[in-house]
Formats: structure tokens, C-alpha cells, sequence
């Protein structure tokens, strides 16, 4: 039974003696431009170039729309006289349809450009983040700040460590 004591003071005291040697650690700060990092990433060329491809056929597409409802205009004004009331109706009909169409596709057009966005956007971010997050474990930070636009109003002196999280990346 002293034995059993003993053992549990002593484990005891080395519990307390570590917690105390790690709440007097001193906290570690770094920070970096995540903007810069992720603007300097090498997939960021190839991820401008499918949005680009993909606004552009979007856009393509509207312009044909648009190209259609011209047309459709220019024929209606140049045979208004010798339609009836009927195919003026018909031929007016066809082109507010047209409109709407042109306004429900551009809606859903900028609705998946942010989808798509998103789609490209997010593994990079996700990549910079764990590449961060590695670093700071890797070299004892507590604390890695983002200094981009000011987000950083002050701190005390830390450590830029863009440096070793773009050598983490691979990124020159």
C-alpha cells in the first residue's frame, strides 16, 4: 500500500512538473500573405485558363441567343405590315419567350461560374492550408497569421514563414 502511494505521488509531481513546463512554453507567431502564397501556386495558370474557357462558352452561347432575338426583331419589323393579328401575336410571343429564356440562362450561367470557381479554387486553398498547417507543426508555431489587406492590424514580431511553406509546396 505505501508502495502503491509512493508511485502515485511520485506520478503525481511529473504531472504537475510537465504541465508547468508547458504553460511556461513560450508561444511561437508567424504569419504569412496567403493571397501571395496561393497566387503563386503553379495550378493557378491552369485553373484561370478552364474558368476562362468555361465563361467563354457561357458566353458564346448567350450571344447566339442574343444573335437569334436580332434576328427575330429584324424579321418581325420588316413584315409587321403583311402579318396578320394572329402571327404578329405569334412572332411577338416567340421573342418575349426568347427574352426570358436569355434572362433565366444568364442567371444560371453566373450561378455555375461561381460553382465552377468554387470547383477550381477550393483544392488549391485546401492545399495551401494543410501545406500552412504542416509548417507550423513542423516548426513549433502556435499561431500562423494571415497578413493579407491588413488584416493584421499588430503584432508583436514574428516570423514570415512564406518562405517554408512555399519550399513545403514545391513552389520556387
Amino acid at each position: 500500500m505505501k508502495n502503491l502511494l509512493k508511485v502515485c505521488l511520485v506520478v503525481s509531481v511529473l504531472f504537475f512538473f510537465s504541465l508547468s513546463a508547458n504553460a511556461q512554453k513560450p508561444l511561437k507567431f508567424g504569419h504569412l500573405d496567403f493571397a501571395e502564397l496561393y497566387s503563386s501556386m503553379p495550378a493557378q495558370d491552369s485553373v484561370k485558363q478552364i474558368y476562362n474557357d468555361y465563361a467563354k462558352s457561357l458566353k458564346t452561347t448567350l450571344e447566339q441567343m442574343q444573335n437569334e432575338l436580332q434576328n427575330k426583331y429584324a424579321d418581325y419589323q420588316s413584315n409587321i405590315a403583311t402579318m396578320s393579328d394572329i402571327i404578329k401575336q405569334t412572332k411577338e410571343k416567340e421573342m418575349q419567350d426568347l427574352q426570358t429564356r436569355m434572362e433565366e440562362f444568364n442567371a444560371q450561367a453566373q450561378k455555375d461560374l461561381q460553382a465552377k470557381e468554387a470547383e477550381l479554387t477550393n483544392p488549391l486553398i485546401e492545399k495551401a492550408q494543410n501545406a500552412v498547417k504542416e509548417v507550423a507543426k513542423e516548426n513549433g508555431y502556435s499561431y500562423i497569421f494571415n497578413s493579407t489587406g491588413g488584416l493584421l492590424l499588430y503584432a508583436q514580431p514574428s516570423d514570415d514563414i512564406m518562405p517554408l511553406v512555399k519550399k513545403k509546396l514545391g513552389i520556387k
